[in-house]
């Protein structure tokens, strides 16, 4: 063992403490990061290229993340019987990882062909898709560590690759003053950050699997199939607006909606902090059929993002105005009016940022219930509505229409969560009731 890994795997102190405290600043320093890079590249050369740079970042790279990423992580980290071993799950990845940057080459190819993207813009976009890419592969070695019970690992991994990736990025930007030399950078160091804080940690971590099972892959694809266009549909719907905007208005107007879309990333953040912790003594108490302790865990963690959700909209509602203000003096002069316009617009995606976190959480138990299904359906229905509407709302009523079509697919989502998930309780709770009598 290398003195990096050592140092990685020292837990120093109570788990849980550690696990808490790592996944707390792993989350806060990638949630970080989606909110400043997309500010600082509009800072540093310009609305235009700062528009580019955040929709590739946020909404175009994040949706081949996700075809990357297969919505399996929740599956892994809860396969507590050891379904699947980690090389199934590994080598699951390469095939979806190069599948995700077919995707990203093809979507690109044709954007340019029909003239609605330039070359250059077309090659930011990609190496944006490769550094999500990157993302999505070192995912499978943090949803392991988490399924062995290291969930500081993979607070730890998310933190260093993250801090030396967007290091690295906004210091070749500063130097080059160019985004292309910048995202080129950026992609070495997100390999390079995979190479020290995954591939040696992965190998000194007690009770990973490295045996393959027969047609594992097959099966792993079989199992999952409906969390991945689950997940890839839940992104479709999260960013819709996004993609109307690109679609239809500018691309300094991408960049101004991904500005006022910020605080998003920190509900989600803080969400991943209250829920992730708790996912493996939900899946214990499931498994176990303690569906009391199950409901009453779900009830106090939906409590407390409500609770959560009700101060940021206060807080926003007093302070909105005070703090659009202040990024557009950060932003320089030239800016003055450009956020300040968009505050209703602020509070509303706020709302919807909420409501998207108590989605998630019943997404998480449906996922333990094993309702992908169910889970499908309601992603479905979401992406169809999703569909028909952005455009037209986003063409009428610009940033403040993407606005509220953003909080109302997030209520048809926690509805649509909720009820299944309720169903699924009742059901299963009545079953085991007749099964014991």
């Amino acid at each position: 063992m290398n003195k990096l890994t050592a140092r990685l795997l020292y837990k120093g102190g109570n788990i849980e403490r550690q696990n808490v405290l790592w996944n707390t600043a792993g989350s806060f320093c990638y949630a970080l990061a989606s909110m400043v890079l997309s500010f600082l590249v509009i800072r540093m050369i310009g609305e235009d290229q700062g528009g580019i740079f955040s929709f590739g970042f946020s909404t175009l790279g994040q949706q081949m993340f996700i075809i990357a990423y297969f919505g399996i992580r929740p599956f892994q980290i809860t396969d507590g019987k050891g379904e699947f071993s980690f090389r199934d799950y590994l080598e699951h990845r390469y095939i979806t990882c190069l599948a995700a940057l077919a995707a990203g080459c093809v979507y690109l190819t044709a954007q340019v062909s029909v003239g609605f993207y330039t070359p250059y813009k077309a090659l930011i976009l990609i190496l944006l898709v490769l550094y999500k890419v990157i993302d999505g592969y070192a995912d499978v070695y943090e949803s392991e560590f988490q399924r062995r019970g290291s969930l500081y690992l993979t607070g730890k991994s998310n933190f260093f690759r993250t801090l030396l990736s967007v290091s690295c990025f906004l210091l070749a930007l500063a130097v080059t003053r160019n985004l292309f030399a910048a995202c080129l950078t950026a992609v070495a160091a997100q390999v390079a950050g995979v190479c020290l804080f995954n591939l040696p940690v992965i190998h000194a971590v007690d009770g990973v699997s490295w045996m393959r099972g027969e047609r594992q892959t097959s099966r792993l694809f079989h199992s999952t199939a409906l969390l991945f266009l689950s997940a890839f549909l839940d992104f479709f719907v999260f960013s819709s607006a996004k993609y109307a905007i690109d679609a239809r208005l500018s691309d300094a107007a991408s960049g101004y909606f991904n500005l006022i879309f910020m605080p998003t990333s920190v509900i989600y953040m803080v969400a991943n902090f209250v829920i992730r912790p708790f996912l493996t003594k939900l899946t214990d108490l499931w498994e176990g059929k303690l569906f009391l302790g199950f409901k009453e865990q779900l009830a106090r963690i939906g409590a407390i993002i409500s609770g959560l959700t009700v101060l940021a909209v206060a807080a926003t509602l007093i302070l909105g105005r005070f703090v659009l203000g202040v990024m557009e003096t950060i932003l320089g002069a030239g800016y003055e009016g450009t956020l300040t316009v968009y505050q209703t617009a602020f509070v509303v995606i706020v709302l919807g940022g909420g409501f998207y976190a108590l989605a998630n959480l019943m997404y998480y138990a449906l996922v333990i219930m094993r309702k992908q299904k169910a889970i499908f359906i309601v992603y479905l229905l979401a992406a169809v509505t999703a569909a028909l509407i952005s455009g037209p709302i986003v063409s009428r009523w610009g940033i403040g229409g993407a606005a509220g079509c953003y909080l109302l697919l997030m209520i048809g989502l926690t509805a649509g969560f909720g009820f299944c998930m309720v169903r699924a309780y009742k059901r299963e709770k009545g079953e085991n009731r007749g099964n014991a009598g």
